[in-house]
């Protein structure tokens, strides 16, 4: 797979944009454990317009981060331009536009999946910025904004006709936001469809090896994009490339193993915020994910979410050892809300 002179390989796995998720200590997990194509937290136009010093921040790119993405959202055409351009000085690999976020906040101004009822502007977006940068630039939307309105294929021919080098699709409408499963059939549709000659990168539920060999093999996307399943289990990307590779299920980790990984993406947090609180405090999330389906757990990890400093949550950590270190987690049948 290429992304304009970017050569990816075969079957690449993209860690999926997240809000207040893929931020420099999940990102260097993530690429330990085998991610090839990293993205920022999406990006606001009018507050990289505003030149919001907050918002700068998050386009903070570091080299273990390559090849990367900044991924930018908006509903301003000339706002998503001149944003566009303050990204490329950040000297991403090239730009992802966010046609796809479901949240209120998002769509309430016309951006993120909001686009997907106004394709032509959608289009006149795409192919302004594609002029304005000298990056390669892609897009990440949704199959449609209801069940009944799923214009996705419509859609990837009009960003591929601006100049979009490849599309992410997730398998979901607006209106499902991350309910119910992702339909990967319309995606499969739009990699095979005739008229789409750019990469297709599918995204929607990956949890498993074996569910990333399947989908695969079903579509024929020439990417995989996982989100969700990764947070709590940056290693998800060392087990689907171990099953793509081998049709073998890589082994679950124990209890001792997930305190390691945790524990190192701590420490880089605690080592890039400015204070220990706000560090412990953005990984709260992370915190949630980590073990799953641990027998008589729910008071150790209230404890773990509540706590505010370091020394808090090692003395946790050396409890859950204690209590469960040879215990082998199933992060297969976990959830991913």
């Amino acid at each position: 797979m290429k992304i304009g002179n970017l050569e990816l390989g075969n079957t690449p796995l993209f860690l999926a944009p997240m809000e207040d998720v893929t931020y420099k200590s999940f990102r260097w997990m993530c690429k330990k454990f085998g991610a090839d194509v990293m993205y920022t937290e999406f990006v606001s136009s009018e507050a990289l317009v505003r030149d919001i010093q907050k918002t700068r921040e998050k386009m903070h790119l570091f080299e273990f981060d390559r090849p990367v993405a900044i991924q930018i959202y908006g509903h301003n055409i000339e706002s998503m331009v001149r944003a566009a351009q303050v990204a490329e000085e950040s000297q991403p690999d090239f730009i992802d536009i966010n046609f796809g976020c479901p949240m209120k906040k998002i769509i309430r101004h016309g951006a993120g999946s909001a686009m997907l009822k106004d394709l032509p502007k959608m289009q006149q977006m795409a192919a302004e910025i594609v002029k304005a940068v000298n990056v390669p630039v892609t897009a990440k939307t949704r199959l449609g904004w209801t069940a009944g309105d799923t214009p996705i294929l419509e859609a990837a021919e009009r960003l591929q006709d601006a100049g979009i080098e490849a599309l992410a699709i997730h398998g979901r409408t607006r209106e499902q936001l991350y309910t119910g499963v992702a339909d990967w059939s319309l995606i499969g549709e739009v990699k095979n469809h005739p008229n789409i000659r750019i990469p297709i990168i599918g995204n929607g539920d990956i949890n498993s090896g074996e569910q990333a060999k399947r989908l695969l093999d079903e579509t024929g996307v020439d990417g995989l994009m996982i989100g969700r399943g990764a947070i709590g289990r940056p290693w998800l990307f060392r087990e689907v490339k171990h099953y793509l590779s081998t049709g073998e299920e890589f082994p679950q980790p124990t209890v001792a193993e997930v305190v390691d990984v945790l524990k190192e993406q701590m420490f880089m947090n605690l080592e890039w915020k400015d204070n220990e609180r706000s560090g412990i405090l953005m990984m709260r999330r992370h915190f949630a994910k980590y073990f799953p389906g641990l027998p008589n757990f729910r008071e150790l990890k209230i404890a773990l979410l509540r706590a505010e400093t370091n020394d808090e949550v090692n003395k946790i950590l050396v409890k859950i050892v204690e209590q469960y270190g040879e215990y082998r987690l199933d992060f297969n049948n976990s959830s991913l809300k």
